[in-house]
């Protein structure tokens, strides 16, 4: 048995020296892909197919495995399994026929499709209407349609061998990665943009990914596991690498410096000015993003626009006019949706009255407002890991925090009070109600200020919506020495 790899219809239509080229490509990530499934399968180039050998002695769990990887190669359209045998007689082949498809004809329609190569003494339609009616004397309830049968019988005749595709398996199409050159994806861990990213890959593009680190260690370990899975299962031909930006403290400027309702707008503009940079150090010379248009108020396309403008580099969309569900449904598809669903959530970044028609000058003249060294200093301290060592446990050399998670636990803190650091506009659509401790409003732009005018005998609790900004705000005042501030979760 071996397995026969049909190109993707694309490939097949384009010119003899490009066609040559993605076989070439294709036969290399093959290979790459299945290298580490042993050292004796054989991938062979052809001009219409690939075919993959395993040894002999290969099991029942690495043909599986094999098989497994096979259709999830970016550039294959058809993964066929093949028995290839001597041809003897009609009758011969009718036997290994059953031997293949009688189960699976049992109450289904069928026909049987011949291709021939070399001389024979019979044509391919009387050896279909043979092995047609031996299949039909086997199988009683199976019944012939030769318009659209619920099962194709494929027999191919090659001089004096006879190939008989067991199965069949679709493949992810797309082109060989690597030949459409490559691209950075900035990707959060939700449903859209490992989708775009997926896109990207099955179109031929080695993808690599770009972090904005908003929300801590928890969130970033998170966001490694989506890109590993992307990687292993659909572009582990091709070694890429996980940039990680931090980006709590132009989080922690915006809300200072930019009126709540260009926040959203401003922080997209952010990173894209530290996305070009990053990638055009790496020669990477495309950005993709996970924007659709209108799902949320950052996409609109006047905001989309103005958010184009902040970078130096092409933005593709793969994922522009898509509809949210179909997007959930592809993300189910491919993977992803199971990590998007359990993703820490991340609070601060977003306007809580945003604007959706954001107008140019009042992004420059909010901008001019910006401390850009803070934005400088992120793009400076960038890290980068290769794509397979993103399972590593991400360093945290972080000063341990005093974190409080229930109600019941703080009424039992002694000499404690909270602060609450949402902006105004958050506490009062959902207000913090403390019965028994003493409760501050101190929004988080402010807190830096404050912090040293509060007695250092009491501990303060910071607390925001999902714990991400009030644990980004512990950090820096640790960082200054002020120890006694810890964070209140409420979980």
């Amino acid at each position: 048995m071996y397995y026969l790899l049909k190109l993707f219809p694309e490939i097949t239509i384009k010119s003899r020296s490009v066609r040559r080229q993605m076989t070439r490509c294709l036969v290399g990530n093959v290979r790459n892909v299945l290298r580490p499934l042993g050292d004796e399968i054989r991938v062979q180039g052809g001009w219409d197919a690939l075919h993959v050998r395993l040894p002999e002695t290969a099991t029942p769990e690495c043909s599986q495995q094999v098989e497994d990887a096979l259709v999830r190669i970016p550039g294959i359209h058809e993964v066929q399994s093949v028995d290839d045998l001597p041809f003897l007689s009609f009758g011969d082949t009718a036997q290994h026929l059953l031997a293949a498809w009688q189960e699976s004809l049992a109450g289904h329609s069928f026909r049987v499709t011949v291709k021939r190569r070399g001389r024979h003494d019979f044509t391919s339609e009387e050896m279909e209407r043979d092995m047609g009616q031996a299949l039909l004397d086997a199988v009683p309830s199976a019944r012939v349609n030769l318009g659209q049968p619920d099962v194709n019988v494929r027999v191919d005749i090659i001089d004096d061998r006879l190939r008989l595709v067991r199965h069949r398996r679709p493949g992810l199409g797309g082109y060989p990665l690597g030949v459409q050159g490559q691209a950075m994806t900035l990707i959060s861990g939700g449903y859209d943009s490992p989708v775009a990213a997926w896109k990207m890959i099955r179109r031929g593009i080695k993808t690599h990914f770009l972090f904005f680190d908003l929300g801590g260690a928890e969130h970033e370990q998170a966001v490694r596991t989506v890109c590993h899975h992307l990687w292993q299962a659909y572009g582990r031909s091709h070694r890429v690498h996980f940039f990680s930006v931090p980006f709590e403290g132009v989080v922690a400027e915006l809300q200072r410096s930019i009126t709540d309702g260009l926040i959203g707008v401003v922080l997209k503009r952010m990173m894209m000015r530290a996305s070009s940079r990053i990638a055009a150090r790496a020669r990477i010379p495309a950005l993709v993003t996970g924007d659709a248009i209108a799902q949320v108020s950052s996409q609109s396309l006047s905001n989309l626009a103005l958010i184009d403008e902040a970078s130096d580099l092409p933005i593709l969309r793969p994922l522009l006019t898509e509809d949210k569900q179909d997007i959930i449904d592809t993300a189910r598809r491919i993977g992803t949706a199971r990590f998007a669903e359990v993703m820490p959530e991340v609070c601060g970044a977003i306007s809580q009255r945003p604007n959706t028609q954001a107008q140019r000058a009042q992004i420059e003249a909010a901008e001019q407002k910006f401390d850009f060294s803070v934005l400088e200093t992120a793009i400076e301290n960038v890290t980068m890991t290769r794509s397979e060592r993103l399972l590593e446990q991400v360093k945290t050399p972080e000063p341990s925090l005093h974190v409080v998670q229930t109600t019941q636990e703080l009424e039992r803190e002694k000499n404690v009070s909270v602060i609450d650091i949402r902006p105004p506009a958050e506490r009062e659509s959902s207000p913090l109600m403390l019965a028994r401790v003493e409760c501050l409003q101190i929004p988080f732009y402010e807190l830096q200020a404050q912090a040293a005018t509060l007695p250092v005998n009491r501990r303060y609790l910071l607390y925001c919506d999902q714990g991400v900004m009030s644990r980004m705000q512990a950090l820096h005042l640790s960082d200054r020495g002020l120890t006694h501030f810890g964070i209140y979760r409420n979980d």
